[in-house]
């Protein structure tokens, strides 16, 4: 009689891609092996290319997954129930925290940039999620502009970018090693050419009108 065959073995994808993103976020797409993916994952090559097809397209699942978290955290910053100022600041101050942990930085910039070059599908990812995270700032500005928070000048879109740039460039820095409080001084400027600088307790003005 032949042998029973044993039970498929099973897979937890969202558990893989979030295993398998940490791997690439750690050494980028290019140095990262499949023997490492297989490692990091619990899964052999052969299950590995079943489950995601190639080691480019299980890269891209890690990318559609940072990109849907990354909106879902802004979204949950920016609801306009508190001052636009104080959103703002504590979102940069979230980010910055996230790209001090163990130094890795932004995914997409840290890793997404290097690949875009030369792989269109990964351009077109990154492209995507940069356009994803400047709809929900500039969503969040438009409804500042309407409730006189920021001068109706202002233009949504513009700034949205400069909000974005200022992240790229928390998470590049943090990579290279800035501290805490540099990033911080980073993320306030940009928040007083938005917002304004706020009122400086210190001075005459603010005392007296205590």
């Amino acid at each position: 009689m032949p042998g029973k065959r044993g039970r498929p073995i099973e897979y937890n994808p969202v558990k893989a891609i979030d295993h398998a993103r940490d791997v690439f976020w750690t050494s980028g797409f290019t140095a990262t092996s499949l023997d490492a993916l297989s490692e990091a994952t619990g899964m052999n090559r052969p299950s590995l290319f079943g489950a995601f097809g190639d080691k480019e397209r299980l890269y891209l699942a890690t990318l559609q997954r940072y990109r849907e978290d990354g909106v879902a955290a802004m979204q949950a910053a920016l609801t306009g129930k508190r001052p636009l100022r104080v959103e703002l600041s504590e979102m940069l101050a979230n980010a910055t925290t996230a790209y001090l942990h163990s130094a890795r930085g932004c995914l997409l910039i840290g890793t997404a940039s290097v690949e875009a070059t030369q792989r269109p599908p990964v351009r077109e990812m990154l492209a995507g999620s940069l356009q994803a995270f400047n709809e929900v700032i500039e969503k969040r500005l438009r409804q500042a502009v309407a409730d006189g928070e920021i001068e109706d000048t202002s233009e949504p879109s513009a700034l949205a970018a400069l909000i974005s740039a200022t992240m790229h460039s928390l998470a590049v820095r943090a990579r290279a090693g800035d501290s805490r409080v540099a990033l911080d001084q980073l993320s306030a400027a940009a928040m007083d050419m938005i917002c304004g600088k706020p009122p400086n307790r210190g001075s005459k003005t603010a005392r007296k009108a205590r």
